[in-house]
């Protein structure tokens, strides 16, 4: 679902790279450049030509900025990977194909209704990034949060941005065009702005679905602002065509989906970045479980782990499973520091099994992976990485867990990398830990957690 030049990428790192920028060349140590103006036109137009070219990155690939961020593509322009019709198991060549770098709906000669996309993955908290083109006539769409079901057409459920030649149907009078239009959230809300460009040019859709939070935006407008599930968003379905479905609009999570509806439509650049959630929310300790006797508490909207009476160890895990995730985090340690971040874990009181990424003073490993109750350490950083560490001030840890494969990094330097057959086979909690032996407290701030599939 990536490109064959990220998917290099990927292969050599695992993971989006963190950039070190090198010191620059100041402008004192260049020698000044003696130009008439001639000359300095020339240099001008030679720079202005290659910012445009620099500023129009070819189409259907990633920067390297979007990859740091997140983003993946759900269409590299080559190929159909990742993508098959709704309801059935493969590709549907009948209906779609792939045409000069385009993703393209095709016209039915007979009038049918055409077939509808879906991806192979399946998405909760994203925002998504997709351009089309309309031509004349063009009629599709674009829904998300899809869940099939045997017997069941993709609008039952699934929330639609429509793709539309407003001014064509709007011409045939047939029927009440109002939340029918581009942008629109199909037959619920209606664009504050009419913002599509001609016919036979190129549109950019981008939608953000961000736990009942749905945006729509076009060229670069926002159309519709909605929550879902709230009084308002109710009272409209009931109002809709919707209304007979009980599924509509509420699925947590689930696919992209592009609505072939028998009319040429083109589409391209549709890359798409999964939202981080907040495992913490900076009040208390909901969603959470504590393990132990020992201390946790929320401090100026900070998470608190501090030795108690017992000074044994102790345990603040998810109440939520997880299995493929991408999590940061900072943590502070102020006295001692001997912590640490399991994950596919489970608890038995405070008898833990799993893997943890291990926070500890220096010396003690930060980052390295341990396997609780089974075969001691898996890995460990390298001696020299132990720099990264900043004992008494705020470091901020991630660890990508995909499968079988685990990556972590302190403070931007990639710790370990690692890849372990029994990590692959389990699932289980998230855990703050708290070492056993007193005397420790650390603080963590900034929890997020992007899950992945």
């Amino acid at each position: 679902m990536i490109n064959r030049r990220d998917r290099r990428v990927r292969r050599a790192t695992h993971a989006p790279r963190f950039l070190f920028k090198p010191k620059e060349q100041t402008l004192r140590s260049l020698r000044p450049l003696r130009l008439h103006n001639r000359g300095w036109l020339a240099l001008l137009t030679f720079f202005a030509t290659f910012a445009c070219v620099r500023g129009k990155p070819e189409p259907n690939t990633l920067s390297d900025a979007e990859v740091e961020a997140g983003w993946q593509l759900l269409f590299d322009g080559e190929s159909t990977d990742g993508w098959r019709g709704y309801n059935r198991d493969g590709f549907p060549n009948d209906a779609w194909e792939v045409r000069d770098g385009n993703l393209v709906t095709l016209a039915q000669e007979d009038g049918g209704s055409g077939v509808d996309l879906v991806t192979e993955e399946q998405f909760e908290n994203f925002e998504l990034s997709i351009e089309f083109k309309l031509t004349a006539v063009g009629n599709s769409g674009i829904l998300y949060r899809v869940v099939e079901r045997e017997g069941e057409a993709i609008w039952y459920n699934a929330p639609e941005y429509q793709v539309l030649d407003d001014s064509a149907h709007l011409a045939m009078g047939t029927m009440d065009m109002h939340k029918h239009l581009t942008g629109d959230n199909y037959d619920i809300h209606a664009s504050s702005v009419r913002a599509s460009n001609p016919i036979g040019e190129w549109n950019h859709a981008r939608i953000i679905v961000n736990g009942q939070h749905v945006e729509h935006w076009l060229n670069g407008v926002m159309t519709v602002e909605y929550e879902i599930e709230s009084p308002e968003w109710e009272a409209l379905v009931s109002e809709s065509k919707f209304a007979e479905y009980p599924n509509y609009g509420r699925t947590k999570r689930g696919r992209i989906g592009l609505q072939g509806y028998g009319r040429l439509v083109f589409y391209r650049n549709s890359k798409i970045r999964r939202i981080p959630q907040p495992l913490f929310n900076s009040r208390n300790l909901d969603g959470w479980r504590i393990h132990g006797t020992e201390r946790w508490y929320v401090e100026n909207g900070e998470l608190v782990c501090e030795s108690g009476p017992d000074e044994e160890y102790g345990y603040l895990a998810t109440e939520k499973i997880y299995k493929d995730f991408d999590l940061t985090l900072e943590f502070k340690q102020e006295a001692d520091g001997n912590s640490g971040v399991f994950f596919r874990s489970s608890l038995e009181g405070t008898r833990i099994t799993g893997w943890q990424a291990e926070v500890a003073p220096p010396g003690g490993f930060t980052g390295g992976i341990y396997e609780s109750y089974g075969r001691g350490w898996l890995i460990q950083p390298e001696e020299e990485k132990d720099r990264a560490l900043r004992m008494g001030e705020w470091n901020t840890m991630r660890l990508r867990v995909v499968g079988d494969h685990v990556t972590t990094w302190l403070n931007g330097v990639q710790m370990i990398d690692l890849v372990d057959e029994k990590i692959g086979e389990a699932d289980g909690v998230i855990a703050l830990q708290i070492h056993s032996g007193g005397g420790i407290k650390v603080r963590w701030r900034n929890l997020f957690v992007t899950e992945l599939q």
